[in-house]
């Protein structure tokens, strides 16, 4: 029998996080350091694709990578911001 501390169990979930961690990928349509418009954009494709499969009833999967990506690159506050636009009617995107 195994058994382990709180501290062990901590660890090997902190391991298992780092291996399935995973940042957004090269983008080649914003090669520059400034990440801006490529964190917007994926933004953007999210809300679209999600919004397009579901009128389609069809599973959103395949928009999480979007989202995963938006969320690696774009600041909290910037998501938050924008979250509360859309739910107010103010998003200034077209989606």
């Amino acid at each position: 029998m195994c058994v382990f501390t709180s501290g062990q169990v901590m660890a090997e979930d902190i391991q298992q996080k780092l291996q399935n961690y995973r940042t957004a990928p090269f983008d080649a349509r914003f090669p520059n350091q400034n990440q801006t418009k490529n964190c917007w954009q994926n933004y953007l494709d999210y809300h679209r694709c999600q919004k397009s499969l579901e009128a389609k009833g069809v599973d959103i999967t395949p928009c999480d990578w979007y989202k995963r990506v938006y969320k690696s690159i774009c600041p909290m506050s910037w998501i938050e911001k924008w979250d509360t636009q859309r739910e107010d009617g103010t998003f200034p995107g077209k989606i």
